[in-house]
């Protein structure tokens, strides 16, 4: 019989820590990639606008048409922006459980009703319901893309421009346009280090005969609990390190603050607007109304 130890360094238990520590490696979302392409030179407000509308009319699209319309704009932009269409879908892995179950949810616990395909005891599924979960599961892929891809293309000091001039009209009604472009942009570029973060005490959990890509599905999130706690710590620590730099930088929020780069908005990010614009139209557009009927 083989000693624990030995397991432990057994080609299978390697492997499984290593595709536990690629599920933190993968994600990209929060994540810059400096690439002089159209895409990157557009004006900052162009690029949030365009993901916000594109967010908006994806809620509001109902047919599959809509979405692929919404799909080949979307890689047009990747192409555009010179971004590795494997980089961006090795982001996507470690959500894919997460597509699966909520497609799963939508397939077995859709509307009631509709042609039955096949029955598994109490549960029926239809064809409407796997329609459905097709779409929603679609949608979901898209959302996820859209904001990935808007972060890629969007250095975390354009984005805070972007998003501060933004706001800058609602500063009558008392809204703290920086201090939330500011929050913001941290938080949301906090998430690449936190990701690493996260590796290096998987990592070091691991070294020490953690487990956490075996046994059920309860004992796998039983085994992260540990994981959650230095994270935390970690995260509170970064962010108190940040918060007394910032304080040593005299950092007052948007008061008398000068900007090397001034927005101002081109030709470019008007066809950018009219492309996008043109097609959600068409996205919201019911195939029947194209035929006429």
């Amino acid at each position: 019989m083989s000693s624990p130890s030995r397991k432990r360094g057994s080609p299978s238990s390697r492997r499984s820590r290593s595709a536990a520590v690629e599920f933190f490696r993968g994600l990209v979302l929060g994540q810059y990639v400096p690439v002089d392409s159209a895409i990157h030179r557009l004006d900052p407000r162009t690029k949030i606008l365009a993901t916000l509308l594109l967010l908006t009319v994806m809620f509001g699209v109902r047919e599959f048409a809509g979405l692929a319309i919404l799909t080949l704009l979307l890689v047009a932009v990747v192409l555009a922006a010179r971004i590795a269409p494997a980089y961006l879908l090795r982001g996507l892995r470690p959500l894919f459980w997460l597509l699966v179950f909520a497609v799963v949810l939508q397939v077995f616990f859709g509307e009631a009703g509709g042609h039955p395909m096949f029955r598994w005891g109490p549960v029926v599924v239809t064809r409407e319901n796997l329609a459905q979960a097709a779409f929603y599961g679609w949608r979901l892929l898209l959302l996820v893309l859209s904001t990935t891809v808007m972060t890629l293309v969007t250095s975390p000091m354009e984005f805070t421009d972007g998003l501060e001039r933004l706001l800058r009209p609602f500063q009558r009604v008392g809204v703290p346009a920086h201090d939330l472009a500011m929050m913001m942009t941290i938080a949301l570029r906090f998430i690449p280090t936190l990701l690493e973060e996260a590796e290096k005490i998987m990592k070091a959990q691991m070294a020490r005969g953690a487990e956490f890509t075996r046994g059920s599905l309860p004992a796998r999130a039983r085994a992260l609990i540990p994981l959650l706690v230095p994270l935390f710590v970690g995260a509170f620590r970064r962010a108190d390190a940040l918060a007394i730099a910032m304080e040593a930088r005299c950092y007052r929020g948007g008061e008398n603050r000068t900007r090397m780069h001034m927005l101002r908005f081109g030709p470019q990010d008007l066809v950018a607007v009219t492309v996008v614009a043109a097609a959600a139209a068409f996205a919201l557009i019911p195939p029947a109304a194209w035929r006429g009927h």
